[in-house]
């Protein structure tokens, strides 16, 4: 019985953002507005952080490794959801849906460690300036990067796996993509193992690096607490300042939409909370970082220089053989 109950199932209707139809084009200017402020803000920081010489530090190769995350985080959910909001037909497949699932369940879990991972790099060069190149390295990153996609993709795959096995008694999802809470808002029965598996390997995976990055600030504060020094501290206080108000950003919305039980699950608040995950914190994640970090700002300003010398150069050289042309 359950078995046919599922593959009665073979898409799902997103009800999205907003129940009213007016709310609809405004959703969609607001929305695609911050998309494209998060697409190109990162993707300027993935730039600067491959090409500029000064950047190529462990630092901003993680830096660069989450504006990537970013992209990709929000361009899983974002499109489809303003293709909806403008069109009478909001299905998705059931099969599309499963992988909507697993991907942002992959690359959201993902951010958490190279937040974790970038809370070390402040750590040892704070605590241990003068380990610092022996600890951390490029390959070290490297290393930390892949090991980390190989976890959170094992985990978002028994998480995705284990929804299809749901028996749905319904297809009408209340979001703007395919997550999992209300995906188990539809279940016949209570999804008793998904439940505890948040609970627990959920909490593992994804909240630790939360709990990892309190452990590294906490080091941090007492190795700050004992500086003598105010350019020192001052410094270690600007380099920190940006990655804590983007941790708040992240594990704020994500504590407050997860971890919490079933029965406190308010899917039209939820989805508005997810916005903010999605699509906000993308696009604060590079203004929070160019505005907060000198080098940065300064590696935008020399990539603007070389792109206004390359425009007048081809202009330049336009100029010259429409003369040539004519002549």
């Amino acid at each position: 019985m359950a078995a046919r109950n599922r593959t009665e199932i073979t898409d799902f209707v997103l009800l999205g953002l907003s129940n009213w139809p007016e709310m609809q084009p405004v959703i969609f200017g607001i929305v695609f507005v911050m998309y494209l402020v998060a697409i190109i803000g990162n993707a300027l920081l993935v730039v600067v952080a491959l090409s500029d010489p000064r950047l190529q530090t462990p630092m901003y190769f993680l830096l660069g490794q989450l504006s990537f995350i970013d992209m990709f985080l929000t361009t899983i959910t974002v499109p489809q959801m303003l293709v909806h909001t403008l069109s009478v037909t909001k299905t998705i497949s059931f099969n599309h849906c499963m992988l909507q699932l697993f991907f942002f369940m992959a690359v959201g879990s993902m951010e958490g460690h190279l937040l974790a991972a970038m809370a070390y790099d402040r750590y040892v060069a704070i605590c241990d300036p003068l380990r610092y190149s022996a600890i951390i390295s490029r390959r070290f990153c490297l290393h930390i990067t892949l090991t980390s996609w190989v976890m959170v993709s094992l985990n978002s795959l028994l998480y995705s796996v284990l929804v299809t096995r749901l028996t749905f008694c319904g297809n009408q999802v209340t979001h703007f993509f395919c997550d999992i809470t209300p995906l188990l808002k539809l279940s016949c029965t209570r999804p008793v193992v998904n439940e505890m598996l948040i609970f627990t390997e959920g909490v593992a995976v994804v909240v630790s690096p939360f709990f990892f990055i309190l452990g590294s600030y906490a080091r941090i504060g007492v190795a700050i607490a004992r500086m003598h020094s105010i350019a020192a501290l001052r410094k270690a206080l600007s380099t920190c300042g940006s990655h804590i108000l983007v941790v708040m950003l992240l594990y704020g919305s994500v504590i407050r939409m997860y971890l919490r039980p079933s029965s406190s699950y308010d899917l039209g608040q939820d989805r508005q909370v997810a916005i903010f995950y999605t699509v906000v914190t993308p696009m604060l994640n590079p203004l929070i970082y160019s505005l907060r970090n000198q080098e940065v700002k300064g590696a935008l300003r020399r990539l603007s220089r070389k792109l206004c010398i390359l425009g007048n150069f081809q202009s330049g050289s336009q100029a010259n053989r429409e003369w040539q042309h004519v002549s």
